[in-house]
């Protein structure tokens, strides 16, 4: 009988510690299927200018896709270029804006409207430490936080990394990144009409914990799955901030996209030498809702430490997946077979 509740008081523990301490011991899983095929000449910035870093890549219900670069290198301060292009189906530019505002695109979302959110990561010249709602045309509708101030005050940001918008218009914000600066490394969350409700998160590495959170994204459930990319894993949450699991198994995350039905890609740039042994960088695509990983998107250069592989995710009605590169500068398009 001792024996019985031994073994049982050891299920309950491991049950009420979660999946965490197991998540850390799971192997690398880069041998998984590719049912794709990638072309890199999709999609031109206007004017014949090459790519910049490219940030982001959202696809929009009507089938319209965003795509977020740094105007030059990797910097928007002090050019003239648009970050924000609109491209169809078919890869042709439709229109481009964002001329002048911004310092540092970052992340980016759609909301169930079809308007368009980008974080501005960084400041320069009273510009940046933003989030800004774009109608389809390119109109501002909203803007979160205050041009060229970094704070951790409650409203205010420091490294606004990216966004998520929940279908009833609460706004997620995450902030913190691995620059100079190192950010908040918190989750901010506002209502829909941009009041500030409420923050959660600290520097560190345990539960409800974070090191440089960098992207974000809801599941049918509602939850919050967090790319908390310096520690190597995604954190999950109620959308009040409380802890719910951590998942090791789709490598370093600095992209997140979960469609309607609960399918998952994230995107690991930086999995590399010692931040992850073993692990090759490229997109996973598995499901939210057992968390089982089923294809790999490898990376160009999957192993090269001097290169990142694509940070941002998207796919359109198709099911091809876009992935925004940037050290290399480059918009990647992966083909389903």
């Amino acid at each position: 009988m001792a024996r019985v509740l031994r073994m049982r008081l050891l299920v309950v523990l491991a049950v009420t510690l979660g999946s965490a301490s197991a998540q850390s011991e799971v192997q690398p899983l880069n041998d998984l299927p590719n049912p794709y095929r990638t072309v890199r000449d999709w999609g031109h910035p206007p004017n014949g200018v090459p790519w910049a870093a490219v940030t982001a890549v959202e696809v929009s219900s009507d089938g319209s896709i965003y795509v977020i670069h740094r105007c030059h290198d990797n910097s928007c301060a002090g050019r003239p270029e648009p970050p924000i292009l609109k491209f169809d189906a078919s890869g042709k530019l439709l229109t481009a804006w964002g001329e002048g505002m911004f310092v540092f695109p970052h992340g980016a979302t759609v909301d169930a409207q079809g308007n368009l959110w980008v974080t501005d990561e960084q400041m320069k010249d009273g510009k940046g430490m933003q989030v800004f709602q774009f109608s389809p045309e390119g109109k501002v509708l909203m803007t979160l936080g205050k041009a060229g101030v970094a704070s951790d005050e409650p409203g205010l940001f420091d490294e606004p990394s990216d966004v998520a918008v929940a279908p009833d218009g609460d706004i997620f914000v995450t902030e913190g990144h691995s620059g100079p600066r190192h950010g908040n490394d918190r989750i901010s969350k506002f209502s829909k009409d941009g009041k500030f409700l409420k923050s959660w998160g600290k520097r560190g590495s345990g539960n409800d914990e974070l090191n440089a959170p960098h992207t974000i994204a809801l599941d049918s459930q509602g939850r919050l799955f967090v790319g908390d990319r310096n520690n190597n894993r995604i954190q999950i949450f109620d959308q009040e901030g409380r802890y719910l699991d951590t998942w090791r198994q789709f490598g370093r995350p600095s992209g997140i996209l979960i469609l309607k039905d609960d399918t998952l890609y994230v995107a690991d740039s930086e999995s590399w030498g010692k931040d992850e042994p073993g692990w090759k960088k490229g997109i996973r695509i598995g499901s939210a809702k057992t968390g089982k990983v089923s294809y790999f998107i490898e990376d160009l250069e999957s192993t090269t430490e001097e290169h990142s592989g694509a940070e941002g995710v998207g796919v359109d009605a198709a099911g091809n997946v876009y992935g925004a590169v940037v050290r290399r500068q480059m918009l990647e398009k992966h083909i389903k077979k």
